[in-house]
């Protein structure tokens, strides 16, 4: 099966998905490590533009953050299971579709840049965080917006779907701000968006923004600005009521995050360049992250 063939089949199986009714792919009796052992592989959630998480390279290879912890996840539940072989099969997901697939039982674990929270609590369950972001602005450096107010008025652009889509809607309302708000498909659609002008910001998670700037034909143009109007946590997602699978993710990650190997592949992709551009992000490692990676938990900040 050709790589483009392959993508076009996993994108129609995934709007299948969505047509189905909720557990007609995933019987709510079969524990999704029981599930794996049975069908010898694991469906796994990604995202196409969401860098540096989870995202694809010139190759179209899925790469990433999340996706190199979910890929030890992965390896943890092999050995869970005794298997000699496990086989993994990769979907594109995007901010619209995660839950409702992941609910489904299309997919079986989704890391990405997903954020938990109490209301996405009710749908799905997440797994010990793998990030903690700030949500806020980029906008060109010449443009005059250097934080929300200058927002009133103009157009500004959010990717669909997202906890940030939900903040910017709710700020332009409470504070009667008659922004105009672009919700574009993904990340790269929503930078591209701004980058062509039809907005003046664009919204999102910080680190999400710095990953769009790295691929910036002149990131010298723009800058990230504005005060922060969420602290947020990303998980990896998966079905809730399954605690035998969620046991087996959240000790994978623990164990990572307090290895030696934790600062490493932060630096990998947050401090070093990156494909395909070989752009440096320069975000250093916060406070938060560092004491997430001390004490791993599942935590929703809201």
């Amino acid at each position: 099966m050709s790589h483009s063939f392959g993508r076009l089949y996993r994108i129609a199986l995934g709007l299948l998905a969505l047509l189905l009714p909720q557990g007609a792919l995933a019987s709510d009796a079969v524990p999704t490590l029981e599930k794996i052992r049975q069908s010898g592989s694991i469906s796994l959630g990604h995202r196409e533009s969401s860098i540096p998480f989870s995202y694809y390279d010139d190759k179209q290879q899925v790469i990433g953050y999340s996706h190199d912890v979910m890929m030890k996840v992965v390896a943890a539940i092999q050995a869970e299971l005794k298997l000699e072989r496990l086989e993994v099969r990769l979907m594109p997901v995007t901010s619209a579709n995660r839950i409702t697939l992941v609910q489904n039982g299309t997919i079986d674990l989704e890391c990405g840049s997903t954020t938990n929270n109490l209301e996405r609590q009710k749908q799905v369950a997440f797994s010990n965080s793998l990030f903690i972001v700030s949500t806020r602005l980029m906008t060109r450096r010449d443009g005059g917006v250097t934080d929300f107010a200058d927002l009133a008025g103009k157009n500004v652009v959010t990717t669909a779907g997202t906890t940030s889509e939900r903040l910017l809607r709710r700020m332009n309302e409470d504070k009667k701000m008659a922004m105009n708000i672009i919700s574009a498909k993904d990340h790269g659609e929503s930078f591209l968006t701004l980058e062509t002008g039809r907005a003046v910001a664009f919204m999102m998670d910080d680190a999400l923004l710095y990953g769009e700037l790295a691929k910036a034909k002149n990131p010298a143009l723009w800058t990230i600005t504005g005060t922060a109007q969420s602290h947020e946590a990303y998980g990896c997602m998966m079905r809730r009521d399954d605690p035998g699978f969620k046991q087996v993710v959240d000790r994978a990650i623990a164990q990572l995050m307090q290895s030696e190997a934790m600062v490493p592949l932060y630096n990998k992709w947050f401090l070093q360049p990156i494909p395909p551009k070989g752009l440096n992000l320069n975000f250093p490692l916060s406070p938060d992250v560092q004491q997430l990676f001390q004490n791993p938990n599942d935590r929703a900040f809201e």
